[in-house]
C-alpha cells in the first residue's frame, strides 16, 4: 500500500513539474510597437522581457530594461530611469547596445547627452530609420535598419540587425545578428571600447576594497570609497575558468556575470559565435558594471603585442553574432548548461 501511494505521489508531482516546464517553454512572445514613442516592447506572455528604444534623443538604439522571468531588472537604471544608489558614471552606458569607439576616427561608443556641443563633431550617431520586422510566436523576431552617421548626417555604415527573443524554463535568450555594410571606405581602428555592451545592475558589480574614481564626459568626478558598497556582490567567470576582474582582456567563448539580487541568484551570459571576426572575443568586462565583448580591441588587451584593424571597402560588409542568456533561480546557470547554449548557437548561421 505504501509503495502504491509512493508511486502515485511521484506520478502526481512529475505531472505537475512537466506541466510547469511545458507552460514555461511554450509561453508566446509578443512584440508590441509604440511608433509614436519609437519604442517596441517584447513580452513573454504578459510579462515584459525588454524594450527596444530608438528615439532621436538617444545617440544609439538600445535594449532597456532587461528582465528575468521573475521580473528582476539586470540593467542599471541611470540615466533613463535611475534606481536608488545607482552609480552615475558613464552616461553612455544604457541597457544593451552595439557600437564602437573608433570608426574612421569617430567615437560612436562614448557619445551621450553629456558631450559638449563644441565636441560633438568628434562623435558618431546610430540612427534607426526602418523597423523591418516584428513577429511574435514561440520566438519573437525584431529586425531594423539603421545608419551610422557623422554630425553632417553622412552615412559611414548601414546596419541591419535581427533580434530573436525566446524563453526556455527560467532562462530568457536574446540572439543578435548585426550586419554592417560600408557606405564608404571604413576603418575600425583597434580600440578598447566596443562592441557589444551591457551595463549591469548595481548588485552585479564586483565588490572592491579599493576607492573607485569615475569621471563622466563633462569632467565631473565621483569617488566611491572602497568597502562601503554593501550592494555589489557580483562576479565574472569565463569559459576558460578566469574569474573576477582577471576576466578583463582575456579571450573566451563566453563570459558569465552572476550575483544575488534579492533572494535569487541572477546570471547574465554573453556567448560569442565561431563565425565572428577574431573569435574567440576579448572581454571588456569591468568590475564596476560594464560587461562587453570586443573582438576588435586586440592592441589594448594584449599590451601592444598584436593589433586588429578591421577595414571595409565601399560595399563590403561584416557580420557579428551574439547570444545573451538571462537566468534567475536558486543557483547560477552551470558551465555545462552554458556550453549547451553555446553549442546550439554555434550551429546557427553555419
Amino acid at each position: 500500500m505504501k509503495h502504491s501511494l509512493k508511486c502515485i505521489a511521484v506520478i502526481f508531482f512529475s505531472t505537475i513539474l512537466f506541466s510547469i516546464s511545458f507552460a514555461q517553454k511554450n509561453e508566446m512572445i509578443k512584440i508590441v510597437k509604440d511608433q509614436k514613442g519609437k519604442k517596441i516592447n517584447v513580452f513573454v506572455g504578459d510579462k515584459l522581457f525588454t524594450s527596444f528604444l530608438y528615439p532621436d534623443t538617444l545617440e544609439k538604439p538600445v535594449l532597456y530594461p532587461v528582465f528575468t522571468v521573475d521580473g528582476t531588472d539586470v540593467t542599471r537604471g541611470f540615466p533613463l530611469n535611475p534606481k536608488p544608489g545607482d552609480p552615475t558614471d558613464h552616461p553612455h552606458h544604457i541597457g544593451i547596445w552595439f557600437n564602437y569607439e573608433n570608426v574612421n576616427g569617430l567615437d560612436f561608443w562614448n557619445n551621450s547627452y553629456a558631450i559638449p556641443k563644441e565636441k560633438k563633431n568628434l562623435y558618431g550617431w546610430i540612427k534607426t530609420d526602418k523597423i523591418l520586422e516584428t513577429t511574435g510566436g514561440s520566438k519573437g523576431i525584431l529586425s531594423y535598419h539603421a545608419n551610422w552617421t557623422n554630425q553632417k548626417n553622412e552615412t559611414l555604415l548601414e546596419e541591419t540587425t535581427r533580434f530573436t527573443f525566446s524563453q526556455v524554463g527560467h532562462k530568457r535568450v536574446i540572439d543578435r545578428t548585426t550586419t554592417l555594410k560600408a557606405n564608404t571606405e571604413v576603418n575600425f581602428a583597434d580600440a578598447k571600447d566596443g562592441l557589444l555592451g551591457l551595463r549591469l545592475a548595481h548588485e552585479l558589480q564586483i565588490p572592491t576594497t579599493k576607492d573607485q574614481k569615475f569621471t563622466d564626459d563633462k569632467g565631473n568626478v565621483t569617488i566611491v570609497k572602497g568597502g562601503t558598497d554593501n550592494v555589489a556582490n557580483g562576479n565574472y567567470i569565463t569559459s576558460e575558468g578566469i574569474a573576477g576582474d582577471s576576466a578583463w582582456s582575456t579571450r573566451a567563448r563566453w563570459c558569465k556575470v552572476y550575483g544575488k539580487m534579492g533572494t535569487d541568484s541572477v546570471s547574465v551570459v554573453i556567448i560569442d559565435h565561431p563565425k565572428n571576426p577574431n573569435f574567440p572575443t576579448f572581454w571588456h568586462a569591468r568590475g564596476y558594471g560594464l560587461f562587453a565583448a570586443n573582438p576588435l580591441g586586440e592592441k589594448i588587451f594584449t599590451n601592444g603585442k598584436s593589433e586588429k584593424n578591421l577595414k571595409l571597402k565601399k560595399g563590403e560588409s561584416v557580420t557579428f553574432r551574439y547570444r545573451i542568456v538571462v537566468d534567475n533561480g536558486v543557483r547560477t546557470i552551470s558551465t555545462e548548461n552554458i556550453n549547451k547554449f553555446a553549442a546550439d548557437f554555434a550551429k546557427q548561421n553555419q
